[in-house]
């Protein structure tokens, strides 16, 4: 893969990482995330949002098991707007955020004994440990956009697409048992009803849709656009998704 040659290391320079910690910290999260929290363990990551009271996505990121604290894997460029978010949610709990620099992301496409990405294994391993000088961030978005997998605020948006419009039910993005949560009720109806009548996608730039198109990334010859389930041409669909869709299409 020519993407990966560029690679120095295995750092992801453009995340960061938040510390949640006190003893309400886990018990804080569970109530405002689309992921159980109470049920983390260290080395099993998991994907999740906080989204908006409609369900719409604000903030994606993966969270980390680490003792009784909880580390969350965000964009660099959104981590002091998602600690500001979560400390208006804080209140008078026992709970401190605070940035954890002595700590990076980093990723691999093979790494023996590191943990898979939550959302799909063939995006590779994924891990926490101090950073090294090298950056491996525009490998690894090359290659989670080759699987037709969207992340960040770049490429979701803030406030402006339904959390499972973002295939987040496929990639394990939201557990649908674990109780009340910031956008539960229209992501939980929309999941039983089987009404996810829009899907994120990536299609060739020169077949974009201005109009539905909420990304257009020329280095790598794409547009990330919302379209109706029906007008989904399968050809653009990663094989993890199109089973999904074509359910979707068929009800």
């Amino acid at each position: 893969m020519s993407y990966l040659k560029p690679m120095t290391g295995t750092t992801l320079t453009d995340r960061a990482l938040l510390r949640i910690s006190g003893e309400e910290a886990k018990s804080f999260l569970q109530g405002l995330l689309t992921r159980d929290v109470l049920g983390l363990k260290e080395g099993e990551p998991r994907w999740t949002a906080l989204l908006t009271p409609q369900g719409k996505a604000l903030f994606d990121f993966i969270l980390w098991a680490d003792g009784e604290d909880v580390l969350i894997d965000c964009e660099a460029s959104q981590a002091e707007a998602l600690a500001k978010r979560l400390t208006i949610y804080r209140l008078r709990r026992k709970v401190a955020i605070a940035r954890a620099d002595e700590l990076a992301v980093h990723w691999a496409l093979e790494a023996s004994g590191k943990p898979f990405d939550p959302r799909l294994s063939q995006l590779g391993h994924r891990w926490i440990a101090p950073p090294d000088e090298g950056d491996a961030s525009a490998a690894f978005r090359a290659h989670r956009l080759s699987l037709g997998i969207f992340e960040g605020v770049g490429e979701l948006g803030q406030d402006q697409i339904l959390w499972l419009e973002t295939n987040a039910g496929e990639l394990g993005g939201v557990d649908y048992d674990k109780g009340c949560y910031v956008g539960q009720e229209n992501t939980a109806r929309m999941h039983y009803r089987n009404k996810v009548n829009r899907r994120l996608v990536a299609v060739p730039l020169a077949q974009a849709d201005e109009k539905r198109q909420k990304a257009a990334l020329a280095d790598l010859g794409l547009s990330i656009e919302l379209r109706r389930v029906e007008d989904v041409d399968p050809a653009f669909l990663p094989g993890w998704l199109a089973g999904a869709v074509a359910d979707q299409a068929a009800g």
